[in-house]
């Protein structure tokens, strides 16, 4: 079994119609039992732009519910951000909450939506990109990730990437019980995994591939890794469905 935690089914300047088509035969070629995707079409979107980014989702995980799941996307600078979270989770039956980059995690705007998502019991997925320049937007990495997650200790946390550089975000989160990891879109060392592993335990480890980006290369990622066959499994697919239960309250 494989759950893929993270990947989209628009980008920025995409085609969702192609994306999701590539998205289901990936599903099909390498088996994936179930696919959570958010759609992202601008840095900075209109309040227009967040809606139809969720009523494609939306669209798409009711046309295939078997193997599409869905994260609400919301806009933190947005007023009608709680209202956006509400319809995602009790009208639409989307899973979790995405969180990208018009705002930093662990704004004060945050507050109403991270109570919101604890109400639900629903993680919340925060897009963390630690690099050497050129943050894109208001990129939050791992200290971000940390004060909202100190700040919101039974918010259950995924951060995204790896915090894009594990040796930077790794660190930032490693004593935040209530933080999850993301592999998605972490390609540069081979040793990732097994750094990540080593600090936080394989039991806070999520599968993603940030799809439509490449999907081997993740899994590879975790095949390849110097970890035993239960902490491939807890990975690929059983902390996800315990992080994805409701009932499960930090």
């Amino acid at each position: 079994m494989v759950i893929d935690i993270h990947a989209h089914g628009c980008l920025p300047g995409g085609n969702h119609k192609v994306s999701e088509s590539l998205l289901l035969k990936a599903i099909e070629k390498y088996d994936i039992t179930k696919v959570y995707i958010s759609n992202l079409l601008a840095i900075f979107p209109t309040i227009e732009q967040v809606d139809e980014a969720n009523s494609l989702v939306y669209d798409f995980k009711k046309a295939h519910p078997d193997k599409i799941g869905g994260f609400v996307y919301i806009s933190p600078e947005h007023e009608n951000s709680v209202e956006v979270l509400k319809k995602g989770i009790e009208e639409q039956g989307f899973e979790g909450v995405k969180i990208w980059i018009s705002e930093y995690c662990d704004s004060p705007k945050m507050d109403k939506i991270a109570e919101k998502t604890i109400e639900y019991g629903v993680p919340m997925l925060i897009h963390s990109f630690h690099k050497s320049r050129n943050q894109t937007g208001k990129e939050s990495v791992g200290k971000n990730v940390r004060e909202l997650a100190k700040r919101f200790p039974e918010l259950k946390i995924i951060m995204a990437h790896l915090g894009g550089n594990p040796y930077n975000g790794i660190p930032m989160i490693r004593d935040c019980k209530n933080v999850w990891v993301d592999l998605s879109c972490t390609m540069f060392h081979s040793d990732y995994v097994d750094y990540t592993v080593e600090n936080i335990g394989s039991e806070r480890i999520l599968f993603g591939t940030d799809m439509v980006g490449p999907y081997l290369n993740n899994v590879g990622k975790v095949l390849h890794a110097n970890i035993s066959d239960h902490e491939k499994d807890l990975i690929f697919y059983k902390n996800a469905l315990k992080i994805l239960d409701t009932s499960f309250r930090l």
